[in-house]
């Protein structure tokens, strides 16, 4: 690290993470992955929702965020803050890991008949491998189909919940006409046409960037945990949230668009505890929605 280190920054008493900046955390957590099991990590939902692009590095790994079984070292968080500067302190968390164990991802077939059991989609689902998700720019009420990252802010501190007034942050994105235009450069808030649920026994991952799709990324905090949206949990079904960050060239983005792919797999025990079910789970029965540091109100 030390040949590509400009300096050092303690996070003890807290630090401004710089915008477009890119910082290499020592993790407190270590790992001892015995044979056979692997782990992947990703980012949690309001480091997504912040535009705050970090993935977990290992030693002498060679991808992001996938950690080969029999690893036993240190962890590491490289942490880009994309679109706000953020205030971050020692002890908080920006990420995420699982732990797999064999193979565990439904093949098309499964999920077709996990969903004629237990619907996992409003509407029809379109499964190829996995389960398809679309934009919403046709909202039941209104004009407001999202938001967009204004590009000239202060700084998110990420203990302060509800604090920040989105107007503050974020342009309304309004569209009558069921489509929209990204500007190359910049971070969108959207959410899904379809309400979709994770039955108890299963977690789902959103596939990062799917290359047909067009020239943007969608959704930097992938993981969907058991119970997400599901009656066992308190829900009626929940709206995925898509970041969306667009390339080089602006894009037509048009309501009903997939726009990327929801993967399940199988849990190896049902959670005591689901996600939404006596927790304080931020974005259970969501619609579109920012950061839980913002406040539309």
């Amino acid at each position: 690290l030390a040949e590509f280190t400009m300096h050092e920054v303690r996070l003890d008493a807290g630090a401004v993470l710089e915008k477009n900046c890119v910082y290499v955390i020592p993790l407190a957590e270590r790992l001892a992955l015995p044979n056979g099991v692997t782990a992947v990590a990703n980012a949690k939902s309001s480091s997504g929702r912040l535009d705050l692009l970090t993935r977990t590095i290992t030693d002498g790994g060679t991808e992001f965020d996938r950690i080969p079984e029999g690893y036993t070292g240190p962890l590491y968080a490289e942490v880009c803050p994309r679109s706000f500067s953020v205030l971050v302190r020692e002890g908080q968390r920006l990420n995420q890991i699982r732990f797999r164990q064999g193979q565990a991802v439904l093949s098309d077939d499964e999920l077709t008949q996990l969903h004629a059991s237990d619907p996992l989609v409003s509407g029809q689902a379109v499964i190829s491998e996995g389960l398809g998700f679309s934009v919403d720019l046709k909202p039941a009420k209104g004009t407001l189909v999202g938001y967009r990252a204004k590009p000239h802010t202060g700084v998110v501190d990420l203990e302060r919940i509800g604090h920040y007034p989105a107007r503050d942050f974020w342009e309304d994105l309004h569209s009558d006409k069921g489509q929209i235009i990204l500007d190359p450069g910049a971070f969108y808030i959207l959410v899904s046409r379809e309400a979709v649920t994770i039955p108890p026994d299963y977690a789902a991952e959103m596939a990062p960037y799917l290359a047909m799709v067009g020239e943007f990324r969608v959704h930097y905090a992938g993981f969907f945990d058991p119970g997400f949206g599901h009656a066992a949990a308190g829900g009626t079904g929940s709206r995925g949230v898509l970041e969306v960050r667009c390339h080089e060239a602006p894009f037509v983005l048009e309501h009903g668009q997939v726009v990327g792919r929801l993967v399940y797999e199988r849990m190896s025990e049902r959670p005591e505890t689901l996600y939404g079910a006596g927790i304080a789970s931020n974005y259970q029965g969501q619609g579109l929605k920012l950061a839980k540091q913002f406040r539309t109100t």
